[in-house]
C-alpha cells in the first residue's frame, strides 16, 4: 500500500521554510493489500485547528504551519523565543528585553502574530492552555511566557493556525493558535550540551538538556530537564546608540528652579559644575548673574546608557514530565506536569530621576544661590555603580486526562491547573526621606521629630545634591541608604480549566464520514499584584507606587464543529463558540467557515472567513502600573525618559473583530511545493492602553496627563498618566508565501527553500493620534507597533550521509522612524520637507554543519555533533534614535553569535 502523504510533504515543506531549515518529508511504502484493510493501518489524528480526528493525509482548510524538532534545531535555537523570532509571521514580540520596551518582564519572551499584540495569539501545549505571565508589558498585556513552558528538547513539533481560531478556541486565539506538541511514546534517553558565545561583551550562554522515556505494554512515560545560562549584554559593550539618545535632562550634577531673577520654569544649571564631572550641559541661554559672573539656562544631562543592560543575566531551570496509560483498550489516562523557574537581572542608572521637585532649602550649608530652589534631577548619577533590576518567575501546570474511544469516534475530558508566581524588585528613592535629607535630617538613626535632633549634626546629615559632593562635600553611604529602597512587587496569575468533548461520525457523504464534534469548557483566571507597604503608600520618588489589587474572570463555553467532506474534492468545517464572561462584558457567539478545494492531486485553494471577540483582561479592567518610557517632548524640543502611569477602566467593552484568509497549495512537479495566502483582520473597539507619546502630542499642556517639572505647562515632562480605552480600529492585511524544493544529486540532497510576508496594510484608527497609515512605520506615535512590509527567510540545505549543512539569508526591509525626522533632528511640530527618518533595511547571515559521529564510528549511541553561527557578519542592527540605540521589538543587538552543541542520544 502507498499512503498518500501528500499534506503531510506539504506541511513539512511549509514549517521547513517557515525557518528555512532542513525538514525533509516522503512518501511511505507498505505492502500491498486490499483496499479496506489500508484505510484501517491509516493514522487517525488531532490536527491544531479542529476538534474531529482526520486522517494523516487531511489538508487543512485553515493556514497551518507545523515546524519539527529537525527544523528547529537547524537554526540553532536555544530557547522558544529564537524559534517564534525567526518567523515572518511573527511582528512585534518582546523577545529582546530592555529596560525600555520590557521594564518588568526581563527573562520572558512571547510570540505575536501578525503584530496584533502578544495577548492576542493562543499559546497551547499539547492542545491544552498555558497561564498568562503575572506580570504585564509596558502596554498591560499579560501574555504566556515561552520560555516558561518546556524544555526544548521534548518539543517534537510546532503547529501554527495563521488564520482566527477563536471560533474554536475562545477569545484569545483572535489572532492565531500555537501549539507547541512534545515527543509521544518516547524510549531511550537524550542528553544535549550547547555553548554560545557572542562577539561582545561576556555575553555567552550555556544550555544543559536531559530526555529520557520508558514504554511498557499498558503506557509510556517521558521526562525533560533543562537548564540554561546567560550572560548580560551592556550598551557599554556594543553601544548602539547616541549619547542623548539614552540621556535624561535629570542628572547628577542636576539643574535648579526658583533661581531668583530668573523666569519661573526655567533651569539652571548647577553653577558648582556640570561637564567635568561627567554631565552634559545643554546650554539654552547665558546670563550674566551676581555672585557667579553668569549662570548657564538649561539642563545638566545624564548618560545613562552605559548601566542597562541589552541582554539581561539570565538563568532558566524548565522540567517537564508526561505519562500515558491505558486502562483499557477503550480508555486511556494522561497527565503532564510542567515547572519553570527562571531569573534575570537587567542592568539600569544609579538611581532613577526624581519626580516629586524635592527642595533645597536656603538654610543647605552646600547650597550656592542662598534661597530655596527646586532641585531638577536624581540622587545618583555620573560616578556612581548602576543598580539593577531583578525579576524571579516560578510556573507550575498540571494537567490530566481521559480520553475514550467510541464505536464511531471519541471523547475526551481534562483538567489543568497552573499558576505563575512573578517577583519583581527594583531600587528608588523614597520621597518623604529624600527631602528630610535635604534639610539635614538624613539617616537611619536620625529621628526629625526629636527635639534634640540639629540638621547636619550627630546622627542627622544632610544629602549634597550640588557638584560639590564630588570634591569637596562628599555624600556619606549612611545618608543614601536612608533615602534608598526597593520596589517589590509580588504577583500571581492562575488558571483553571475543565473541559470536555466529544468527537464522532455522523452521516456518510461523498468524501467519507461527516464528522461533528461537541463540547464544553469552564475556565476561570484569577491575577494579583501586592505591592510593598512603601509603594501602597506612593513613597516612591520615581515609580511612585500602586496600591494592590485583584481580580477574577470565570467564563463558560459551548462549541461545536463540524467537517464535512462533500466529495473527494470538497471538505467544509463549520465552526460555531458560545462564550459568557458575564457581568458587565456579556457574552458573545462566534461562528467559522472554511473550505478545502482540490482541483487536483497538485492544486487546491482553501478558504476561511470567522469572527472573534476578546474581552478586557483583569489588568486592563483593574490594574495599574508604572512603566519607563522615552518620550518626544514639543514643549521643550527634546527627547525625556519619562514615568508613565497606567490605571485600569472598568468601563471597556469587548472588542470585535473578523478575519479571513484565502490561499493555494500548488506542487507543479515532484518536490516542489509552493504556498501563497492573502490574510486580513478587521477589529472594532480594539481594546489598547493610550499611547504616552500621542497624549503627549495631543495635548502637551494637559496638566491633569502631564506632569512636568518647574512650569507646569512648559517645564520637562516628568510624567503622563493614561489607561485603557476602546480604540475605533485596526485593519491589517497581507501575502505568506512559502516555497521548497527538493534537489537530489551525486553531490547529496539540496533543499533550497523561502518563505516571506509582505503585509499590505496596517491601518489603525488611533483616539489620540487619528487615522495612521501604520504600514511600513515604527508606529512610535500611536497604538501600533514596529510594521516593516517585507520579512523573509532564504535557506539551502544540504545533506549527503554523515554529514548535513545549511545557510540562512533573514531580510527584513526598512521601515520609516516616526519618532525621527530624516536630518536627525526629533520630530516637534513635524519634519517639513526632510520627512521621517529611514530605518534601514537589514540583511543577515546565519549558517550550520552538522556531522553524525555515529555514522563514521559505527555505533549504536547516537552522537551528532553541530556548529554554527547567527549573524556571521556581525551586522549592527539598524540605527534608531532612542534608547539603547535600535528597535527592540524587530532586531536582536546582540551580533555574531558562535555556538556548537552536543547531542547523545542512547
Amino acid at each position: 500500500m502507498k499512503l498518500n502523504t501528500r499534506k503531510t510533504a506539504v506541511a513539512a515543506y511549509v514549517g521547513a521554510a517557515l525557518l528555512c531549515s532542513p525538514m525533509i518529508a516522503t512518501a511511505q511504502e507498505a505492502d500491498t493489500g486490499n483496499e479496506k484493510e489500508a484505510k484501517r493501518d491509516v493514522e487517525l489524528i488531532l490536527v491544531t485547528g479542529s476538534f474531529v480526528r482526520r486522517s494523516e493525509n487531511f489538508e487543512s482548510p485553515s493556514p497551518l504551519a507545523v515546524v519539527d524538532s529537525v527544523a528547529i534545531d537547524s537554526i540553532g535555537a536555544k530557547n522558544i523565543a529564537d524559534i517564534t523570532q525567526t518567523l515572518t509571521i511573527n511582528s512585534g514580540a518582546e523577545n529582546n528585553p530592555d529596560a525600555f520596551t520590557q521594564n518588568a518582564t526581563a527573562g520572558t519572551s512571547n510570540i505575536n502574530l501578525r503584530g496584533l499584540g502578544v495577548a492576542s495569539t493562543l499559546v497551547m501545549l499539547n492542545s491544552r492552555r498555558q497561564v498568562v505571565n503575572s506580570q504585564q508589558t509596558n502596554e498591560g498585556l499579560n501574555f504566556v511566557d515561552t520560555s516558561s513552558l518546556v524544555p526544548m528538547i521534548a518539543i517534537d513539533r510546532v503547529e501554527i493556525i495563521k488564520d482566527g481560531a477563536s471560533a474554536l478556541y475562545g477569545s484569545d486565539a483572535v489572532a492565531g493558535v500555537v501549539n507547541f506538541i512534545t515527543k509521544r511514546n518516547y524510549e531511550g534517553a537524550k542528553i544535549t550540551a550547547d555553548y554560545q558565545d557572542g562577539a561582545h561583551g561576556d555575553n555567552s550562554e550555556y544550555v544543559l538538556q536531559g530526555l529520557w522515556g520508558a514504554s511498557s505494554d499498558n503506557g509510556n512515560v517521558m521526562a525533560a530537564v533543562s537548564y540554561t545560562s546567560r550572560d548580560p549584554l551592556f550598551l557599554s559593550d556594543r553601544r548602539l546608540s547616541r549619547p542623548q539618545d539614552d540621556s535624561s535632562n535629570l542628572g547628577n550634577p542636576g539643574s535648579y528652579f526658583g533661581v531668583p531673577g530668573i523666569p519661573p520654569g526655567v533651569p539652571v544649571i548647577d553653577p558648582t559644575g556640570c561637564a567635568e564631572f561627567g554631565g552634559n550641559a545643554n546650554i539654552a541661554a547665558t546670563v550674566p548673574y551676581p555672585g557667579f559672573g553668569s549662570l548657564d539656562l538649561g539642563t545638566c544631562q545624564y548618560d545613562f546608557g552605559p548601566g542597562y543592560s541589552y541582554v539581561p543575566e539570565e538563568s532558566r531551570l524548565n522540567i517537564f514530565v508526561k505519562s500515558d496509560y491505558e486502562l483499557s483498550d477503550s480508555l486511556m489516562w494522561a497527565t503532564e506536569f510542567g515547572m519553570a523557574r527562571n531569573r534575570a537581572e537587567r542592568g539600569g542608572a544609579p538611581s532613577f530621576p526624581n519626580l516629586r521637585g524635592p527642595v533645597v532649602p536656603a538654610t543647605h550649608p552646600d547650597n550656592p544661590f542662598g534661597t530655596a530652589v527646586q532641585f531638577l534631577g536624581r540622587a545618583e548619577g555620573n560616578g556612581f555603580d548602576a543598580d539593577p533590576a531583578n525579576t524571579e518567575s516560578e510556573t507550575f501546570r498540571f494537567n490530566t486526562s481521559l480520553k475514550g474511544e467510541l464505536d464511531n469516534g471519541f471523547w475526551e475530558i481534562s483538567y489543568t491547573n497552573a499558576k505563575n508566581e512573578f517577583l519583581f524588585s527594583v531600587e528608588d528613592v523614597l520621597n518623604t526621606e529624600f527631602n528630610l535629607a535635604l534639610s539635614g535630617f538624613g539617616g537611619a538613626n536620625c529621628d526629625p521629630s526629636s527635639p534634640s535632633s540639629v540638621p547636619g549634626q550627630g546622627s542627622c546629615e544632610y544629602f549634597n545634591p550640588f557638584a560639590t559632593s564630588f570634591t569637596t562635600s562628599p555624600n556619606s553611604q549612611y545618608v543614601i541608604d536612608s533615602f534608598s529602597a526597593d520596589q517589590v512587587i509580588d504577583s500571581e496569575s492562575k488558571l483553571q480549566v475543565l473541559e470536555g468533548f466529544a468527537s464522532f461520525d455522523v452521516f456518510e457523504m461523498g468524501g467519507g464520514f461527516a464528522g461533528l464534534a461537541v463540547g464544553m469548557q469552564y475556565r476561570e483566571e484569577e491575577l494579583s499584584q501586592d505591592y510593598d507597604q512603601l509603594s501602597n503608600q506612593d513613597s516612591f520618588s520615581f515609580v511612585i507606587g500602586n496600591p494592590d489589587f485583584s481580580g477574577e474572570l470565570d467564563v463558560w463555553a459551548a462549541f461545536a464543529e463540524m467537517a464535512l467532506p462533500v466529495n473527494d474534492q470538497l471538505d467544509i468545517q463549520l465552526a460555531l463558540r458560545y462564550e459568557n464572561y458575564g457581568g458587565s462584558i456579556g457574552d458573545t457567539v462566534d461562528p467559522k467557515v472554511a473550505f478545502n478545494y482540490r482541483f487536483s492531486d497538485d492544486l487546491s485553494l482553501r478558504g476561511s472567513i470567522s469572527t472573534s471577540f476578546r474581552a478586557p483582561s483583569i489588568f486592563m479592567r483593574n490594574g495599574g502600573a508604572t512603566s519607563l518610557q522615552q518620550l518626544t517632548d514639543s514643549v521643550v524640543q527634546g527627547n525625556a525618559f519619562a514615568a508613565v502611569r497606567t490605571v485600569g477602566n472598568e468601563d471597556l467593552t469587548p472588542e470585535e473583530s473578523t478575519a479571513y484568509n484565502f490561499g493555494v497549495s500548488f506542487e507543479p512537479f515532484k518536490d516542489l511545493s509552493i504556498e501563497l495566502d492573502y490574510w486580513n483582520f478587521e477589529f472594532e473597539d480594539l481594546i489598547i492602553q493610550e499611547s504616552a507619546q500621542a497624549l503627549l502630542d495631543l495635548n502637551p499642556t494637559d496638566t491633569s496627563r502631564i506632569v512636568r517639572a518647574g512650569d507646569p505647562l512648559t517645564g520637562p515632562v516628568l510624567q503622563v498618566n493614561n489607561t485603557f480605552v476602546n480604540a475605533s480600529s485596526l485593519e491589517t492585511n497581507g501575502i505568506d508565501f512559502v516555497t521548497s524544493y527538493k534537489i537530489e544529486s551525486e553531490l547529496g540532497t539540496f533543499v533550497p527553500n523561502l518563505s516571506a510576508t509582505y503585509v499590505l496594510g496596517y491601518d489603525l484608527d488611533d483616539p489620540q493620534a487619528g487615522q495612521i497609515d501604520g504600514v511600513g512605520r515604527r508606529n512610535f506615535t500611536n497604538i501600533g507597533v514596529s510594521s516593516p512590509e517585507l520579512r523573509a527567510n532564504l535557506g539551502l540545505t544540504w545533506r549527503k550521509e554523515a554529514y548535513s549543512a545549511n545557510l540562512f539569508v533573514r531580510y527584513t526591509s526598512s521601515y520609516d522612524d516616526d519618532q525621527n525626522c530624516a536630518d536627525g533632528t526629533i520630530i516637534s511640530q513635524g519634519c517639513g520637507n526632510a520627512g521621517l527618518k529611514e530605518i534601514e533595511s537589514h540583511v543577515t547571515f546565519d549558517a550550520q554543519f552538522n556531522v553524525d559521529l555515529s555514522a563514521l564510528i559505527d555505533t549504536q549511541t547516537s552522537y551528532l555533533l553541530t556548529v554554527g553561527g547567527i549573524n556571521l557578519t556581525d551586522e549592527n542592527p539598524p540605527q534608531v534614535f532612542t534608547n539603547s540605540g535600535f528597535d527592540s521589538k524587530v532586531h536582536d543587538p546582540r551580533g555574531r553569535q558562535i555556538y556548537a552543541r552536543l547531542a547523545v542520544e542512547f
